[in-house]
């Protein structure tokens, strides 16, 4: 026989290896059956939605040569040389000498101090080989040194010794290096968890690229495209991160319908608020460039997306409380599941919207700092537009993962819970196969 009781240390020890090591509980049958029941439909929902929506490529237009939307080539800064401004920027000496404006300011500035006069080769594109000068001025923010990689804009239409300009340098090395050591940190910690996180990462990359700003850039409602786009991101990054267990599923309803929230919310406030969507060059650009593109529905869209990533880590980690609060005690109804893994979930909560908040702040912090100089009230900050969309985006999101952290608690309590006498069953035969084990060996 197999039940004959064992000693307290023994069950100790058997207790303390499955929480520390086994796998969660396995659900039941029918249990199984209820959540195939309704994530099932949902994904088979998602690949219409995909298949229905999927834009093939960008629509192509005539290039205006403003902001982003500009013919670029690689170059390669091949000399430079200094020289007295006064012979380069002769031409921008205001006739009066008036220093009272900011335009004079920085006139009378351009003819003071030595200018680099820079060398540039184009490296790329039909003009391989080119080469054109471009002024740095003593005060310019970038100045450019030899041998340095930049960006050039190519401008067809100007005349042939103004086509080529220097627009940025090329950032590419650091940044690839960069990346190097963030795949390589995250696969030496997390090791086939950090691979598969890497490829969830990409495969969330290439359904941005290839479906959502395609989609939208050719007309479809930005809303829908977004909560498809995300949805599909967020079942292939949580099942191939996580694995294909009621765990993960529990943690894919919850981020379901904190999503859904956050659109419904969304939605309301943008539209109440009556917040455009077009607050900057660039998103003017956008409008400009494709007139039937919502722009509204582009900042809800916006909304859902930068709110995923932090449903993510909320709905997964609260659903691994419950599951690990239940092997540690399986007596625990769902009620005093509920309430245990409840209060972990209130300390995660205060970190997540604390860090919601000041990564949208800071990443607003020049506006902000623009604000201050201007000395405007905090009424006349909040009410303007631009922070407005910020406050709007921030909020919105924050109650979304305020509120998944219950919903996804409750239903993982209930999951976990469900048919209980028949995975106590499953518990207790595993330890008494160890224990039988043990004994054999003494």
């Amino acid at each position: 026989m197999t039940s004959s009781p064992q000693h307290p240390e023994q069950q100790g020890h058997d207790h303390g290896h499955v929480h520390s090591h086994g796998p969660a509980a396995p659900v039941s049958q029918h249990l199984r059956k209820v959540i195939a029941a309704v994530l099932i439909p949902f994904a088979t929902a998602v690949l219409v939605g995909l298949a229905v929506l999927w834009p093939g490529s960008a629509p192509g237009h005539e290039r205006s040569g403003v902001g982003f939307d500009r013919q670029t080539e690689q170059g390669r800064v091949v000399s430079v040389e200094r020289v007295d401004c006064k012979d380069v920027n002769a031409g921008q000496v205001p006739p009066t000498g008036d220093t009272s404006t900011p335009e004079g300011r920085e006139a009378v500035t351009a003819q003071r101090g030595d200018c680099g006069k820079a060398t540039v080769e184009v490296t790329t594109g039909k003009d391989k080989g080119r080469k054109f000068v471009e002024i740095v001025q003593p005060d310019a923010p970038r100045q450019l040194k030899e041998g340095q990689g930049v960006v050039v804009a190519y401008a067809p239409d100007a005349p042939r010794d103004l086509q080529y300009s220097v627009t940025d340098v090329d950032r590419g090395f650091p940044m690839a290096l960069l990346a190097g050591i963030f795949a390589l940190v995250v696969v030496l910690v997390g090791r086939m968890r950090g691979v598969m996180a890497l490829i969830a990462l990409a495969v969330s990359f290439a359904v941005l690229t290839l479906f959502i700003l395609p989609a939208i850039l050719q007309g479809s409602n930005p809303l829908i495209v977004a909560v498809v786009g995300a949805s599909a991101i967020m079942l292939i990054a949580l099942y191939s991160c996580h694995g294909i267990t009621a765990r993960t599923s529990v943690a894919v309803l919850g981020t379901l319908i904190s999503l859904l929230l956050i659109g419904l919310l969304g939605s309301l406030f943008i539209g109440w608020a009556s917040l455009s969507g077009n607050t900057d060059d660039n998103t003017g650009l956008i409008k400009g460039l494709y007139p039937n593109i919502d722009m509204s529905g582009l900042l809800l869209a916006g909304v859902i997306i930068g709110s995923l990533g932090v449903l993510d880590d909320v709905t997964v980690t609260q659903t691994s409380a419950v599951w690990e609060l239940h092997q540690a005690d399986p007596d625990m109804g769902p009620r005093a599941l509920y309430r245990s893994a409840i209060r972990i979930g209130r300390d995660h909560i205060a970190s997540v919207v604390n860090t919601l908040v000041l990564a949208y702040a800071g990443a607003a912090l020049p506006l902000l700092l623009l604000f201050s100089i201007a000395q405007s009230s905090v009424g006349t900050v909040a009410n303007s537009e631009l922070v407005a969309e910020e406050i709007v985006r921030t909020l919105v999101g924050s109650i979304g993962l305020v509120a998944s952290v219950p919903v996804t608690t409750a239903l993982a309590a209930l999951v976990v819970s469900a048919d209980r006498p028949g995975r106590a069953a499953e518990g207790a035969a595993a330890p008494a196969r160890g224990g039988r084990g043990r004994r054999r060996k003494k």
